[in-house]
């Protein structure tokens, strides 16, 4: 397999009101980070230059430049995505902030389909204000969805080995009912498994999968999703050779430590597993938000625009420094996978009979004479 060492990461400003440039400037001014990539991030230098002054940072520049391929492997990098005029309001929502997120969002998205980039971390954006013809998703899980022309993603957060996905995500919980079917979690069952199997490396996921009444529905007493949907699915599933549990009473689960024997968990609504996630990833903040299932690899930090702090110097980089790791280290991983793929040995009769002869006990004992009977070494 080609040696990975490098990885040309794009970086969205997000909202520029909010905290995205002190985070990513406080990420970036960390050394390390230019050991293992190459940070480009797609926004503008004037509003840049402004945040770091906000926030007093004297020993950190960017290297300003037209195009990906310009990119200083020993720099950080960024890529002027916006008209100078663009104006800044800290800790406000407007229709500047808004723009500014979709035009970095828009060409950071185009060089990652033409290559130009490997992967794509996204600063937090305002759901609200960056609504136009152009963007009328609920948030960056859908418009990529939509921008790379396929239905199977997954809004998986991470920490560490605690991985939550949803079935139902940005929707009105009045409508999760119905988004509730076989297919919809059998599908997400599946992004799951292999995204557990090429992003992570896990060999033989275990899923978990919660249901969706108060526990669990109680044999059908608080409600029947779980006898006539969700078992159906983990059925299916486990026919397909995806080791999916459950369903799981939520409460209980989260509230012992059955959550920490699974590889991942799958919950039904958004709320039911990023409550769970969010009071489990400790103080330190150091969740990331995984689009699992995307022809390339997005994260982002588990959190949003922050504005209340926005401008006073308190926001910490964990969230999308863990975000950039991630990031790289599925990049990696997918790559080792699919070289596995492509170079997987198949088995032929001379192998075996080499494989057996090498493991027999006493090598002097012809191969021959065990074509009709199990070799002993394999007793």
């Amino acid at each position: 397999m080609e040696n990975i060492e490098r990885v040309n990461v794009g970086i969205t400003h997000g909202d520029i009101n909010g905290i995205g440039y002190e985070i990513i400037i406080k990420m970036l001014m960390e050394p390390r980070i230019n050991d293992f990539c190459t940070p480009i991030v797609y926004g503008s230098p004037k509003v840049a230059a402004y945040h770091r002054k906000v926030i007093g940072v004297n020993n950190f520049s960017f290297n300003t430049i037209r195009e990906a391929a310009e990119a200083n492997p020993k720099r950080a990098n960024i890529i002027n995505c916006n008209d100078d005029s663009l104006r800044v309001e800290l800790g406000k929502s407007t229709e500047f902030a808004g723009q500014s997120a979709l035009e970095a969002l828009e060409i950071a998205t185009n060089d990652l389909k033409e290559g130009k980039i490997d992967v794509l971390v996204t600063a937090p954006i305002n759901k609200k204000n960056i609504q136009t013809e152009q963007f009328s998703f609920p948030g960056h899980t859908e418009y990529l969805m939509k921008k790379f022309e396929t239905d199977k993603a997954l809004m998986l957060m991470v920490y560490n080995n605690l991985r939550i996905g949803v079935v139902t995500g940005h929707v009105p919980l009045s409508k999760v009912p119905e988004l509730i079917t076989e297919e919809n979690i059998l599908e997400k069952l599946r992004v799951m498994h292999q995204s557990l199997i090429a992003d992570f490396a896990v060999q033989k996921p275990k899923i978990a999968v919660l249901g969706l009444n108060p526990h669990a529905g109680d044999d059908g007493v608080i409600g029947n999703e779980e006898l006539t949907i969700i078992i159906p699915a983990i059925e299916k599933a486990q026919k397909e050779n995806i080791m999916a549990l459950g369903p799981y009473p939520a409460d209980g689960f989260f509230g012992s430590d059955n959550y920490s024997k699974f590889d991942a968990i799958l919950a039904m609504y958004h709320d039911q597993g990023l409550i769970a996630f969010k009071s489990l990833v400790p103080m330190t903040g150091e969740g990331v938000n995984y689009t699992a299932g995307l022809p390339f690899v997005r994260t982002s930090p588990a959190h949003g625009t922050a504005y209340e702090i926005t401008g006073k110097n308190e926001a910490s980089p964990n969230s999308i420094r863990a975000a950039l790791y991630l990031a790289c280290d599925i990049f990696k991983n997918r790559a080792y996978h699919k070289d596995l793929i492509d170079n997987a040995l198949v088995p032929s009769e001379v192998d075996l009979a080499a494989h057996f002869k090498h493991n027999f006990v006493d090598e002097a004992i012809p191969i021959e004479d065990f074509e009709d009977e199990t070799p002993v070494a394999l007793l």
